[in-house]
């Protein structure tokens, strides 16, 4: 008896130091990615400090890139993921008042975290999808900073971010992709502006800052890999998908009102809220766009019908 306990208590010793090393190895490479410092050259913008620059900033971030969905209504910072084995990962509070970093970035720290995904520190900024804001014009990004720079300060001190084991083990295994600095284009040079007007052209300069995240780089749906697990697939955008059936007054009607043809809510994952400050123009612009997509079948879904 005593002969199979030892080798029981081996077995299970083994065990132990299997999973010590694998825990071990799993930290080593998390934390080598969380730490690496990045060096990206920041253009020197000239932020402008009009009333008019201020609102379309102040539109750009609100309405089309979605920087109230991360940071709040008021861009005071949001509690994102409070998961302790997973961790906790905020949008942070964007303003001057207590716990906010706003009153401490330079233009070029702004810069660095909008287009690079890059902190003050070098190192790369969780959940900040630079992959899409890289396309930000020039002076559309400058209005932007400027509208970041006018905000009134908010009280609101969040708690330290933190990557429990569980998200460590998934951001090392490729299903947590919460750096979007690694996936960013740091080389693209970006225009120094883009025309407003209502073509398919500049559809697809809006959809660029933001729809691709969830919607994929063929805007063919499928699973969103930084959404809630209980999230349903992004839906296909393209003529493979059921927009193929719908009309302009439908797609403005689901960013307008949330709703699809026939009445049936948008899941919630979908951030219709934002997007219904659109102008008219955009939204066309953008349907425009997405009538000239190539059809891309939905990725695991044979017959797309989202």
């Amino acid at each position: 008896m005593n002969r199979w306990l030892k080798r029981l208590a081996y077995a299970v010793a083994g065990l132990v130091g299997v999973l010590l090393v694998t825990a071990a190895g799993v930290y080593g490479l998390s934390e080598t990615r969380l730490r690496k410092q990045y060096t990206v050259a920041a253009p020197s913008l000239t932020i402008p400090t009009d009333s008019a620059s201020v609102a379309r900033g102040s539109h750009l971030a609100r309405a089309i890139a979605g920087c109230v969905d991360c940071h709040g209504e008021k861009l005071e910072g949001k509690l994102l993921i409070d998961a302790p084995p997973l961790g906790r990962i905020s949008g942070l509070n964007l303003t001057s008042g207590k716990g906010g970093i706003g009153g401490t970035l330079s233009d070029a720290d702004f810069v660095r975290a909008i287009r690079h995904g890059v902190g003050p520190d070098g190192r790369a900024l969780k959940l900040m999808p630079s992959d899409s804001y890289a396309n930000i014009s020039d002076s559309d990004l400058a209005a932007i900073i400027a509208y970041l720079k006018s905000l009134p300060p908010v009280d609101n001190v969040l708690p330290a971010q933190t990557l429990g084991p569980v998200g460590r083990a998934l951001l090392v295994a490729g299903k947590l992709p919460i750096l979007h600095t690694e996936q960013t284009d740091h080389a693209k040079s970006p225009p120094e502006s883009v025309p407003v007007a209502t073509t398919a052209d500049y559809g697809a300069y809006l959809v660029s800052m933001g729809c691709k995240g969830c919607h994929g780089p063929a805007l063919a749906g499928g699973p969103v890999a930084t959404g809630d697990p209980d999230w349903p697939p992004a839906s296909n955008l393209t003529p493979a998908g059921s927009l193929k059936d719908w009309s302009v007054d439908d797609f403005r009607r689901l960013l307008r009102e949330g709703t699809r043809p026939g009445g049936v809510p948008v899941n919630v994952a979908m951030p219709w809220r934002s997007y219904r400050n659109m102008t008219d123009d955009e939204i066309q612009a953008i349907w425009l766009y997405l009538k000239t997509l190539p059809a891309v079948a939905t990725p695991g879904i044979p017959a797309a019908t989202n």
